[in-house]
């Protein structure tokens, strides 16, 4: 007879989110994660008074009326409004492209008319460049959706810090569509709902895992995870030491949350990530960039981005009654095994190698895979709590 009813591999927000519903189902679920802390990549930690996003900004938003009143419920979500700058030499461009971004850009142009007048003229350079022939590369596709002016200032050499490769040699599916406006609006996202939980997304997590049992520092694939087993009468060696076999002594059900191609032991190859990392500091300054995340579009900063973390929940007067602020540089990588995999590769081998991967998965038994690791692809956070929401548990 299984201890439990599910044994929950990760206890991000698909992990969290799905304890909460098996608790509110009455079932009986244990959740492990190899980190020390539960949350996954939603973590933040408290450094002077302020909730710091430790694996990067996580701005939640979603259209899903379902969703957002769910997520409130547990806890009240505040008004942050994703607005994001991008810094190009010291030229400073409102994100997404919009009227704001195009008189920026080119001092002449006033009305939407002339902004789309300017953009057409751009893109029809492009194409005739093609003479008549497909974009081939990511650098094309650009050229082709947005012109010469934008791509070169504003999407070239970030995207080059964020894949580690020339635009050239980038595959055109990447970058299919781009969204470009024609009115004064910052509002990066068109969802109706935003904002951050108040407090910070530890509340959230807390909320989620409340009353289910969990173990931290507790690795699937480690001695970690073996010392479990055997503190439940488990032992590896009765099962061919296969740890999933095992694992279902221990639940009846399985959800994993970990990076596919780990679960099945590499078997096919491995799967290439994108992996970030941050520099983060305290400044002695209320206010350091007056922005929650201006992007560094030019290679003249090796980083990507800068966030200053107060300003997901501090507005007004709040952000000057606190007199330090902390930043953080975010860094573009390549994955090595040991890293954090942030994001997947979605170019044609690794689409090939996730799909046999998932192949495999839909054969294992009594396994769940959910997430972004699990699924090798790249969720926002409301799409992974509707997914959980609409599961039969």
């Amino acid at each position: 007879m299984a201890h439990y009813d599910y044994l929950i591999v990760g206890s991000g927000l698909f992990g969290a989110t799905f304890a909460y519903c098996a608790k509110q189902a009455g079932k009986r679920c244990l959740v492990i994660d190899k980190r020390s802390h539960n949350g996954g990549n939603v973590y933040c930690e408290k450094t002077e008074g302020i909730n710091v996003h430790k694996y990067g900004a996580h701005i939640f938003h979603t259209s899903n009326k379902e969703v957002w009143d769910f997520v409130n419920s547990l806890v009240p979500f505040n008004r942050y409004t994703n607005c994001p700058v991008a810094n190009y030499h010291g030229e400073l461009y409102n994100l997404p492209f919009n009227m704001n971004t195009f008189c920026r850009m080119w001092p002449d142009v006033h009305t939407p008319a002339e902004a789309e007048a300017r953009i057409n003229e751009q893109r029809a350079e492009a194409l005739a460049a093609l003479n008549g022939r497909e974009p081939q590369n990511l650098e094309e596709q650009a050229l082709c959706l947005v012109g010469k002016d934008i791509f070169f200032k504003l999407i070239k050499e970030y995207t080059e810090k964020q894949w580690g490769r020339d635009c050239k040699e980038l595959p055109a599916f990447i970058i299919k569509r781009l969204p470009v406006r024609f009115v004064f609006d910052n509002n990066y996202f068109n969802d109706l709902y935003q904002g951050i939980p108040i407090g910070g997304y530890n509340l959230l997590i807390e909320k989620l895992l409340d009353g289910v049992e969990t173990k931290t520092n507790c690795d699937f694939f480690s001695e970690d995870f073996n010392a479990l087993l055997e503190s439940f009468n488990i032992k590896l060696s009765t099962f061919n030491n296969n740890r999933v076999q095992a694992a279902h002594a221990l639940a009846f059900k399985i959800v994993y949350t970990g990076p596919l191609d780990e679960y099945f032991d590499y078997r096919l190859g491995r799967l290439d990530w994108r992996t970030v990392s941050f520099k983060t500091r305290v400044e002695d300054t209320p206010n350091y960039q007056g922005n929650a995340v201006i992007n560094y579009t030019s290679h003249e900063q090796p980083y990507t981005r800068v966030i200053e973390h107060k300003h997901f929940e501090m507005f007004g007067q709040a952000v000057y009654d606190c007199p330090k602020t902390v930043i953080s540089e975010e860094y573009s990588s390549e994955y090595k095994p040991g890293m954090e995999p942030y994001y997947p590769v979605n170019d044609e081998r690794n689409n090939a190698l996730a799909e046999q991967y998932r192949a495999l998965a839909a054969q294992e038994q009594n396994v769940i895979f959910g997430g972004r690791l699990a699924e090798y692809k790249y969720y926002d956070m409301a799409p992974v709590i509707e997914k959980v929401m609409n599961l039969e548990i």
